[in-house]
């Protein structure tokens, strides 16, 4: 029988951009920020906080899709006036516990994502359509570098979240993401596959940019089936709210 000190891990040293949301979060439950006030533009925070720009990013990403800050369009960056993180922090407490089942997460991942596309050819604007191309673009310069591309294929996939409009969704989605970071860094370092997810993205694209929203529900379908029947060898249909979609 293990002794009980072998039951505990060391712990890991936060990331850059974690301690930056700490940070943040901790601004606003002392008062120095509060529900609606405009944080300082991405240049400033970097050098108040003495980080790179990506850094800054990277936080502002994760706040944004816990629901504590919005971005408006054209005008900044502000406080949410309604947080959704006490909304969805009980699903959000399973979901890390179930961390290391990969299987359930992307069945879950499955379940989410087509209707996120689906939201996102009603709901996306011409600038996050800009933003999905350029994402696109660096993904197949990354690719054609012979780099796997993770880091920007997992980008697509939450600015086409955030286009759907839902914060709740967003949050629930970004942390499944973030959980499955290990599967699709193993999807992607086998050869071809980069690319095919480079051409499921566009064809998600199109619909989105064509405003067809039924085409982009079935394209994003298929392009998770795809990566789940290459990580777990499953073979699985998914009824939609138009009928059921098989695997290829």
């Amino acid at each position: 029988m293990k002794h009980k000190s072998q039951m505990f891990k060391p712990i890991k040293k936060a990331k850059v951009y974690e301690e930056i949301v700490s940070k943040i979060k901790d601004m606003v439950e002392k008062g120095r920020f509060k529900s609606g006030d405009q944080l300082p533009v991405e240049r400033e925070l970097a050098e108040v906080f003495r980080v790179s720009r990506s850094s800054v990013r990277e936080a502002l990403r994760s706040l944004e899709s816990q629901g504590f800050i919005e971005s408006r369009q054209g005008d900044g960056t502000y406080i949410a006036s309604q947080p959704v993180e006490s909304l969805v922090s009980p699903l959000a407490s399973v979901i890390f516990t179930e961390k290391d089942d990969q299987m359930e997460l992307f069945e879950m991942r499955r379940m989410i994502e087509p209707d996120l596309a689906y939201l996102a050819a009603e709901r996306a604007t011409e600038e996050e359509i800009a933003m999905m191309e350029k994402v696109l673009d660096l993904q197949e310069e990354k690719v054609a570098r012979g780099e796997s591309g993770t880091d920007v294929d997992k980008n697509f996939h939450y600015i086409m979240a955030r286009a759907a409009k839902n914060k709740v969704l967003l949050r629930i989605t970004d942390n499944i993401i973030d959980l499955l970071g290990e599967s699709r860094e193993q999807y992607l370092q086998v050869e071809g596959r980069p690319q095919k997810s480079i051409l499921r993205h566009r064809e998600v694209l199109e619909a989105i940019r064509a405003g067809d929203p039924e085409r982009a529900e079935k394209c994003m379908l298929e392009h998770l089936m795809d990566i789940e029947t290459s990580l777990f060898g499953t073979s699985r249909r998914r009824r939609s709210r138009r009928g059921i979609v098989k695997s290829p």
